[in-house]
């Protein structure tokens, strides 16, 4: 059961590192110390639903909808051009502006939303926790399945809460207006490259 648990635990762990729009939208919150740690659980609470349903189930159900994939994928590729823009063009405002307390309650339910959004419209997590997590895990037993999915659980909380802390750890400079604005353009190629990405993908499909 152990070496299950560190099968999944290490498996997760390789999805989850590479660069994405999630480990992104954690870091730049966690940069300026807002909203880092709720950021970091509703990435974890999130990954770990589309873990245990990929696992138990959800991967035979997406491999028999081509259609419901699409839908993700284009609806990822417009929510990430959009939200690379807004990135580029924080980047280019005059100043760096400091939030009211109305703001913050705003910008509360603004990182919710761009979180939720973030995670669930994007076709990547769909194929790392449907297609290769749960068509691995789902070939285990029923007694075995849980542990899998634990240590794939675990890895992920453990990953999206050391990337908050260290970013809010390194927060005296990154929150810097300079340093804002870099990030905010380094956030902006990512989010655009990564729809670059998903826009060939889901033109393979038409040809």
């Amino acid at each position: 059961m152990f070496s299950i648990f560190i099968q999944g635990f290490f498996l997760s762990a390789a999805m989850i590192l590479p660069l994405g729009p999630q480990n992104v939208f954690v870091m730049q919150q966690g940069s300026k110390k807002q909203f880092h740690l709720m950021s970091a659980a509703l990435c974890s609470i999130s990954d770990a639903l589309l873990i245990a349903a990929g696992i138990f189930g959800g991967s035979a159900l997406l491999g028999q909808s081509t259609f419901l994939l699409q839908a993700v994928t284009w609806g990822g590729i417009a929510f990430l051009l959009w939200y690379g823009w807004g990135a580029f063009r924080t980047a280019l405002s005059a100043e760096v502006k400091l939030s009211s307390a109305e703001n913050i309650i705003q910008s509360r339910w603004r990182v919710i939303v761009a979180l939720f959004a973030v995670t669930w419209l994007n076709p990547h997590v769909y194929l790392d926790t449907f297609v290769v997590l749960g068509s691995i895990g789902g070939q285990l037993s029923i007694e075995l399945r849980p542990w899998f999915t634990l240590g794939a659980v675990i890895a992920s909380i453990s990953w999206f809460f050391a990337l908050s802390f260290l970013a809010a750890w390194f927060s005296p400079v990154l929150n810097q207006p300079r340093s804002q604005r870099i990030i905010n353009v380094f956030v902006g190629c990512v989010m655009w490259y990564i729809a670059w990405g998903l826009l060939k993908q889901g033109l393979q499909v038409f040809y």
